[in-house]
């Protein structure tokens, strides 16, 4: 009879069939899915629909042994392909990136699978409320989406297991069926059916017993008996064992004829009553304790394991997350798959303890049927195998040691049936990989496996997982107070809040300190957090008894393949905040197309953290501060010259990245000095991602940027210090990050003079005067630029004395010499016209056009800005362009064509607030105050000028700012009060700096006020 004749639903059409062979549904017809990589790695994303699959899994389930170093990029290659394909998929479907790996987003009702499961849940539920009748429909409909067994010839052996897992499932589905069915006064109709199963699977005891109820209410006792007896041969045979007690009781029944036919519903188990839940259908559960004995017969006595290790005296609860936990393991009454949850984290970070935690909680109350625990010694180096895990736990369970099976197949099925009627939680402690946990996995719905592991596990099934981080403050500040008392903590309040944050809040490494404190009464917390504050020996401090920070770490970096322990240690140089992907490629000479596949083996063992993402798609890393420490530690046995090298390359990568960026917004090397230090490179395909928005990634890193400065003066890598410094300009000019450019210049200047690097010496030299004059300094900015110009006439270095001169210039044009400065500015063309720098010929003649402008020569102003705008169009320097623009808007002004300029300033100021260039907004607010102030429009200059005074003052440019202060002061000549409040504080400036014109005028002001 079928579903629709049953009057079961109609099973529905999903798109995508993992329940037999691979299928996807297209809008015009079948989608051929490309067989071999794109085939399993649709498989597995599919198996977790909605839910993040690791690219290691991927790389795992195509290579099983070693896979080659472009593994992950075929990955890559393979989901752009299933992308393309999914497309023509009759749903809607996507796959998106998400750390570490991918998730396929679709509807579930999409996916045969999820169907299924959600089935079979709602028919449990039905059964629960006593409706046989409709859960028997809704079985029969979840089990016709099946087309045989579940993805067939795929080669790939963690995703076979979950094959086998949802064919178990099936099976556990058909079974139930068939039992509520027998309920209902079905046998006759169920005998033909049950003669199939039970061929196709005969040492499932369950089909078997089945069909004999079936036969003998059906009028077929012989036959019923002889199912037994072939049941128990077969056993015999094939494992050495005994039909089960059930099996065995259902004979007794049919020899003494009290094996009565049911009238109802089947009845449901209690959950954990291991006696009742393992009784046949028609049995009497009520029987005495004397009666259940002698049924029983030579049945194996049921043992309740407690193997447990203690919990933590002083474990600091996160209650939210035990709750989470306790919920996932124990689920509820819709739950119809073993309880799952997956504790992952960093060494140190508690796993154990919090596992073993929950599950004393639990234990009495959710599981009183036993509990069972091994620590599987993932980090080890040598694990413990699945075979041995199981033998250890059927012993637990009651199984003797002479039956036990030899393989790992048949320990599994027997673990599997022990559990299938008991309510039992499995700890499994420190697991390697899936591949170890999932023949561990019961496959009873009122089991539950809580496995802590380094690694992420993200391909377990249906796990629900917490990936443990270090303590917040609070939770780390309780822990310590636990340990060592709380009075100690409230004495030394601040003492302890350093204390967590220099172990950086790591559980372990809290403890560690905590225990060494407790054990000395007399020393205090700030005697400890001095102890701790020299890296060299924090890992020394760091041990108490049996625990130790190095040794928990060594776990972990012994288990890394020889490539990645190397990394890791040198990793360990990088000092930037967070990690670009490029930097393993440097460290390692590798230059793959995507470096980040070095990075993720590491990630996955949590020695590293994924920080976010980058514009080129690829991630960003971090390490804990500890885990830091230790790898550096492990850095001092390699030798010198590799270190060395490697140094050199990552500086070389940032060097190289950061001179591109300079190309990008310049239009090519101009106006700028490089030294020869060797660049390492990036892949072209990355680096042009990563460099799409080179001024935003400039700013991205800049603190990366400046510590790479300072690391080449320490290491004595003075060419690419003085390089790396002056080519950071670009940055700090544009953002007003004049602090950074000092600091970065005096670190770099005192390196190059060290090594009596002349050429670095002036070039940074020169870089200092442009930032003095960007202060106003111009006493120091002309003594700077002085000094580096006489340099470069000697080394005969035309770029160094062009932008020597052309700063003078300015220094001279500011002063009000203008005769001087026109004369520098010539000489300053003629330099950069040697030197073939088209960008600094076109700054200097729009600077000198200003000049033009003020002497009244408007043909000639014009001429050069022109020039300059052809320069900056035809090599594509935008900023070059906003600056010879406001020029221009400038002359307009001077030529009596107010709108006009207005006009130009306010594209100017869009083109400035685009880049964030916060400099030339400044200028350019009081530009279109200067406009409105001409037109004859007071109240909208006063506007510009005093945004034009917040604009720099925000940005701390006093000598900007005094500027504005003073524009504005010369509307409000009618107001004393406010003018005098402006100009008090110019004053200063422009005396300080020198600017006399400026502080003529503003003494003037006051004067008439």
């Amino acid at each position: 009879m079928t579903a629709e004749e049953q009057g079961a639903p109609a099973a529905p059409r999903p798109s995508f069939r993992i329940l037999g062979p691979l299928q996807v549904q297209g809008v015009d017809g079948p989608l051929r899915v490309p067989p071999g990589r794109q085939e399993v790695i649709l498989a597995a994303l599919l198996l977790e629909a909605n839910r993040v699959v690791s690219t290691g899994y991927l790389v795992d389930l195509i290579w099983e042994d070693v896979p080659p170093e472009t593994a992950r990029t075929q990955v890559q290659i393979c989901v752009s392909r299933l992308r393309k394909l999914l497309a023509g998929a009759d749903a809607e479907v996507s796959i998106t990136t998400r750390a570490p790996g991918y998730v396929l987003h679709t509807d579930e009702r999409n996916v045969d699978a999820a169907l299924f499961t959600a089935g079979v849940s709602r028919a449990r539920r039905l059964r629960e409320q006593g409706d046989a009748q409709r859960s028997v429909e809704e079985l029969r409909a979840a089990v016709a989406l099946w087309q045989g067994d579940c993805l067939p010839g795929l080669d790939s052996g963690a995703l076979a297991n979950k094959a086998r897992q949802l064919d178990e499932e099936r099976l556990t589905a058909v079974e139930l069926r068939i039992q509520l069915e027998l309920g209902l006064g079905r046998h006759d109709r169920l005998v033909g059916e049950l003669q199939l199963l039970t061929h196709q699977h005969p040492l499932r005891e369950k089909l078997r017993g089945q069909l004999m109820q079936a036969l003998y209410w059906s009028g077929r006792q012989a036959e019923a008996l002889e199912v037994f007896r072939t049941g128990r041969r077969l056993l015999d045979e094939e494992l050495g064992l005994e039909p089960g007690r059930e099996l065995r009781e259902l004979e007794s029944a049919i020899l003494t004829g009290t094996l009565t036919a049911p009238s109802g519903p089947a009845p449901r188990p209690a959950p954990g009553r291991a006696a009742e839940a393992q009784a046949p259908p028609g049995a009497d559960t009520e029987a005495g304790p004397e009666e259940s004995a002698a049924r029983a017969g030579t049945s194996l006595q049921q043992a309740v394991p407690h193997q447990l290790p203690a919990a933590t005296a002083d474990f600091v609860a996160d209650a939210a997350q035990l709750a989470a936990l306790a919920e996932a393991l124990t689920g509820g009454p819709e739950r119809t798959t073993v309880g799952l949850a997956a504790v992952t984290g960093k060494p140190g970070t508690g796993k154990s303890a919090l596992a073993v935690e929950v599950a004393h909680r639990l234990s009495d109350s959710a599981f009183p049927d036993g509990q069972l625990y091994c620590d599987l010694r993932g980090t080890t180096g040598a694990p413990v195998t699945p075979q041995e895990v199981l033998g250890r736990f059927l012993r637990a369970l009651g199984i003797p040691g002479q039956l036990v099976p030899e393989s790992l197949d048949e320990r599994a099925e027997m673990y599997r049936s022990r559990l299938a009627s008991r309510r039992v939680l499995v700890v499994l402690d420190d697991a390697a990989s899936e591949r170890q946990v999932l023949p561990l996995l019961p496959g009873s719905r009122h089991c539950a496996v809580l496995v802590t592991s380094r690694t992420r596990l993200t391909a377990l099934p249906g796990a629900y997982r917490v990936e443990l981080d270090v303590l917040g403050e609070d939770r780390a500040l309780e822990l310590l107070a636990r340990i060592v008392g709380r009075e100690r903590v409230t004495t030394e309040a601040v003492a302890a809040e350093a204390l967590v944050r220099t172990v950086g809040r790591l559980p372990l490494a809290l403890r560690i300190v905590a225990a060494r404190l407790a054990a000395r009464p007399h020393w205090s917390l700030a005697s400890m957090v001095q102890r701790l504050a020299d890296e060299r020996h924090r890992l020394d401090e760091l041990t108490h008894g049996e625990m130790t920070m190095r040794a928990s770490l060594a776990l972990t970096y012994d288990g890394l393949a020889p490539e990645d322990r190397r990394l890791l240690r040198l990793l360990s140089m990088a000092q930037a905040p967070t990690l670009p992907s490029w930097l393993a490629g440097a460290l390692l000479d590798d230059g793959r197309p995507f470096p980040s596949d070095l990075m993720e083996p590491l990630v996955d063992v949590q020695m590293l953290d994924v920080a976010g993402v980058e514009r080129s798609g690829g991630f960003r890393y971090r390490f804990h501060e500890i885990i830091r420490v230790y790898a550096r530690e492990r850095l001092a046995s390699d030798p010198p010259g590799e270190r060395g090298a490697a140094l050199a390359r990552m500086g070389g990568g940032w060097m190289y990245l950061a001179q591109q960026a300079h190309r990008k917004l310049y239009g090519g090397d101009f106006t700028v000095l490089h030294g020869d230090a060797p660049r390492w490179e990036p892949p072209a395909v990355y680096t042009r991602e990563l460099l799409g928005d080179p001024l935003a990634w400039l700013e991205a890193e800049q603190a990366a940027l400046c510590r790479m400065v300072e690391h080449a003066a320490e290491e004595g890598l003075h060419d690419l210090c003085w390089d790396l410094a002056t080519t950071l300009v670009t940055l700090f000019e544009v953002r007003g990050l004049y602090d950074l450019w000092e600091r970065t210049h005096l670190c770099a200047l005192t390196a190059a003079r060290k090594a009596g690097n002349l050429r670095g010496t002036a070039a940074v030299r020169a870089s200092l005067g442009s930032l003095y004059m960007s202060r106003s300094q111009f006493d120091a900015a002309r003594q700077a630029l002085t000094s580096a110009l006489d340099v470069f006439q000697a080394l005969d270095e035309p770029t160094g004395e062009g932008l020597c001169r052309r700063d003078l210039a300015l220094i001279a044009r500011t002063g009000g010499d203008d005769a001087s400065a026109l004369d520098l500015y010539a000489r300053s063309l003629a330099d950069f016209d040697r030197a073939g720098d088209v960008v600094g010929r076109a700054i200097v003649l729009t600077q000198s056009a200003h000049i033009r402008m003020r002497q009244g020569e408007f043909a000639a102003a014009q001429a050069q800005l022109d020039e300059a705008l052809d320069t900056y169009d035809a090599v594509g320097y935008v900023g070059g362009r906003a600056r010879t623009l406001r020029r221009v808007g400038q002359l307009l002004l001077e030529q009596g064509k107010s709108d006009l300029a207005v006009l130009t300033f306010t594209e100017v100021l869009e083109l400035c607030r685009d880049s964030g260039d916060v400099i030339g907004e400044g200028h350019l607010l009081r530009d279109l105050g200067h406009a409105f102030s001409v037109m004859g429009r007071p109240d909208r200059a006063r506007d510009f000028f005093d945004r034009a005074v917040t604009a720099r003052e925000r940005i701390m440019d006093v000598g900007g700012g005094a500027l504005a202060r003073l524009d504005l002061a010369r509307l409000l000549e009618g107001d004393p009060g406010r003018a005098r409040e402006l100009l008090a504080p110019a004053v200063e400036v422009f005396q300080e700096r020198g600017m006399v014109r400026e502080l003529t005028e503003a003494r003037r002001l006051l004067a008439a006020g």
